[in-house]
């Protein structure tokens, strides 16, 4: 990273040091909310996307344009790494990743390759070409944790209640343990193939970790995603870690390894600051949903978050979760100048 990037408003933030302003990006800032985003995907397939690196570069660097955020974050998937290391899977429209054949048994998970970081040399390429044209604008690599991959591989896709997940952590915890400590095995792979090329901070995305009770998160989650975080401690980079649903968790995924942890609407920043502790930063944490409001309510309430957001040591601003695609572009444009002019 260079000087600029670590000077930068938003690694700075992030490290808990003195800033102008609140950084503003947003989950899912390049995505269907923009038109130019729907424009470039026409009749492109979501993991095609993510594997053509022109059409990454261009899909990140749209909201940058558009909204002048402090931070870019590549377009990507969470499941791109399983699909670089052998599971066959889709990521169909409407639905999101769909796995022919989910994870379930001991043979199942032996069956389970590792990530060579060669399978996904097109991340690499997209983020070195990315550096250039985002100059001073820091680039967020991310992944999903692997309790979050885990639950797309045994339910087979989507699920609202992760009964078959819950069903082998609880009922077979040796199998799951062998699952999740593969996964962190990709995840961190493919972590390391982003930091290596170049970007300024990771995002690890435990999506769905809010399914849980602190008690199940501590002995069944913690040790994989902690194994993770640990392997970038040397990076030099922030690591921010987020979930939704996950205020009883906040502890823990701090204590997890986050530099930063992401907040999502539920839980006031203040009071996650007291929960997760004075050494950690925070990010967050408006509701998706009242940008659908009247200008005014968006206004007062982006100010409550900033004002909240200043009991932490540092604050980057964004969403309690991405933005949905319903969303006017132009809201989120004057919501970063609000922002920076708190």
């Amino acid at each position: 990273m260079t000087k600029s990037l670590h000077d930068s408003v938003f690694v700075r933030a992030c490290r808990g040091l003195s800033v102008p302003h609140a950084p503003v990006w947003f989950m899912r800032q390049a995505g269907r909310s923009l038109p130019e985003y729907r424009k470039i995907r026409e009749g492109v397939g979501m993991l095609e996307s993510c594997r053509r690196p022109d059409l990454v570069t261009e899909i990140t660097l749209q909201p940058v344009r558009r909204h002048g955020v402090d931070a870019a974050i590549l377009f990507s998937d969470i499941v791109v790494p399983l699909a670089a290391a052998g599971v066959d899977l889709d990521i169909v429209a409407g639905t999101g990743p769909v796995v022919a054949a989910p994870i379930r048994t001991a043979a199942d998970v032996a069956g389970l390759g590792p990530l060579e970081p060669g399978a996904v040399g097109y991340v690499d390429e997209a983020v070195r070409m990315l550096l250039p044209e985002l100059g001073e604008i820091p680039l967020i690599g991310f992944a999903g944790a692997p309790f979050t991959l885990a639950s797309y591989l045994i339910e087979g896709g989507p699920s609202r209640t992760y009964l078959k997940t819950k069903a082998m952590m609880y009922g077979d915890p040796d199998l799951w343990n062998t699952l999740c400590s593969r996964l962190a095995d990709i995840t961190l792979a493919f972590l390391r193939v982003q930091v290596n090329a170049g970007v300024s901070a990771i995002q690890l995305f435990d999506s769905w970790a809010g399914a849980l009770s602190e008690a199940d998160y501590r002995r069944f989650v913690l040790p994989h995603s902690a194994r993770v975080m640990g392997g970038l401690a040397d990076a030099g980079v922030p690591r921010i870690h987020f979930g939704v649903g996950t205020g009883v968790l906040l502890e823990a995924m701090g204590e997890a390894g986050a530099d930063v942890v992401g907040v999502d609407w539920r839980t006031p920043l203040d009071r996650a600051t007291k929960i997760i502790g004075p050494d950690r930063a925070v990010q967050g944490n408006l509701d998706p949903a009242i940008l659908f409001a009247p200008w005014e309510v968006v206004e007062r309430e982006a100010r409550r978050v900033v004002a909240e957001g200043r009991t932490a040591p540092g604050h980057v601003f964004n969403l309690g979760h991405g933005v949905l695609p319903e969303t006017d572009p132009e809201v989120l444009t004057r919501l970063v100048d609000v922002v920076h002019n708190c």
